[in-house]
């Protein structure tokens, strides 16, 4: 540790804020302008600006929940014990998190954000509890971190967050890009108005109204599928021996699914470009697969049998909407072999397929594009904080040229 360097608890330095739920049988407490944050959101890499759920300013005043300020930072404290998110905007939350905010001008609220992701580890260690781990607010309190001086913090922050200034500009860019596919999609396939539509007329069908020369399929019919199996559970590993290995949708991404376990027998396998389409709850979430993998018992993987990939993963994610409803509004927690190849879809005519596909492979293209510059600009980022965090790398003399290398070539 360098000299001008000190040890202290975080404490001190930090206010420590627990968070609270409004009653969820009071009607009135719920569905507000208030964005209530729980773990499930903590789906961002480092700022959040919605939140699934939402509460009243009467839910807000009459329960536990305090309203944090941007800049806030949120950490889970049970059951998914370490996730950590900076406030975007105002928001409440609840009991299984805590919010940090310094207390202290010796602590810069950014660094203070990077600095904890440096001590999770130490954190998930002194987590107690029976059925789910839990961090007290004593353990928060008593943690012991390693403070540099305030320039130094702020240099710090400023190099980690020129990496999650470009990721969160890359997922914009992703978001618009996939809205711009789906609006393109419901134009053609849903309000039927596709070049040249004009002069086709439509006909009534099991799935409504739709263009002469359309057809309903099952699934099975215009899709090759495959279901996963799970094999035996002494066949799985975390050290990358065999092939990535998917059980469900745990390990699911915004696109594609980023790799924890892997398999050393290759029973049903899903092909790089597959739809990796979950079926048991929730049931109907998507990913792509980007290379090979095996699929456990809670996936399958469909492939285009006219090579439509584009079309018929689109196609799904607009049926799929919202997740464990298959049709005519039936929820299931599973479904089978004969429910997937048995899911009725409409099949248009080749020459529309074929038009709607020279339009979103590019888009297609664009986006694995960016979600590969995301993932390295996340390698490169998480590959240096702990070296900046500790000292390794002194930002005092280091050449911050370099640095600025390391964004450029993830980026």
């Amino acid at each position: 540790m360098n000299a001008n360097w000190k040890s202290v608890q975080l404490g001190d330095y930090s206010h420590i804020i627990l968070g609270g739920t409004p009653k969820t049988s009071e009607p009135a407490y719920w569905g507000g302008d208030i964005f209530w944050a729980s773990v499930t959101d903590f789906n961002t890499d480092k700022k959040l600006y919605n939140t699934e759920k939402t509460i009243t300013e009467k839910g807000l005043n009459e329960s536990n929940t305090k309203l944090l300020d941007v800049g806030d930072i949120i950490i889970s404290a049970r059951g998914t014990v370490g996730k950590t998110v900076v406030c975007g905007v105002p928001m409440a939350f609840n009991q299984s998190c805590y919010a940090l905010r310094a207390k202290s001008e010796d602590l810069y609220q950014d660094f203070l954000y990077y600095l904890i992701n440096y001590y999770v580890s130490q954190l998930k260690k002194k987590a107690t509890g029976g059925v789910f781990d839990t961090i007290v607010t004593d353990t928060l309190k008593s943690l012991i971190i390693v403070l540099p001086p305030l320039p130094t913090q702020q240099k710090i922050a400023s190099i980690l967050s020129a990496y999650d200034d470009l990721i969160e500009n890359n997922l914009k860019r992703i978001k618009i890009l996939e809205e711009m596919a789906q609006m393109i999609y419901r134009e053609w396939f849903v309000n039927f108005r596709f070049p040249g539509h004009e002069k086709v007329k439509v006909v009534n069908s099991e799935l409504g109204i739709i263009p002469e020369g359309w057809e309903v399929k099952k699934l099975g019919e215009i899709c090759n599928i495959v279901m996963g199996q799970s094999p035996k559970s002494e066949f799985y590993n975390d050290t990358g021996k065999g092939l990535p290995f998917h059980q469900g949708v745990t390990d699911f991404g915004g696109r594609f699914p980023s790799d924890r376990m892997y398999c050393t027998v290759q029973n049903r396998i899903a092909e790089a470009g597959d739809i990796l389409f979950s079926v048991r709850a929730p049931v109907g979430r998507i990913n792509i697969a980007n290379k090979q993998i095996v699929i456990g018992r809670g996936l399958c993987a469909i492939r285009s049998k006219t090579g439509s990939q584009a079309f018929v993963y689109q196609q799904l994610k607009n049926e799929f909407s919202e997740e464990d409803i298959m049709g005519g509004g039936t929820i299931f927690k599973s479904i089978t072999k004969d429910d997937v190849y048995g899911i009725k879809v409409v099949m248009p005519i080749e020459k529309v397929v074929r038009n709607f596909e020279e339009i979103i492979k590019p888009i297609f293209e664009q986006l694995e594009n960016l979600y590969e510059k995301i993932g390295n600009l996340r390698s490169t980022r998480d590959f240096v904080l702990p070296k900046l965090i500790s000292g390794e790398i002194d930002v005092e003399n280091a050449n911050i040229l370099l640095i600025d290398d390391l964004i450029q070539l993830a980026d």
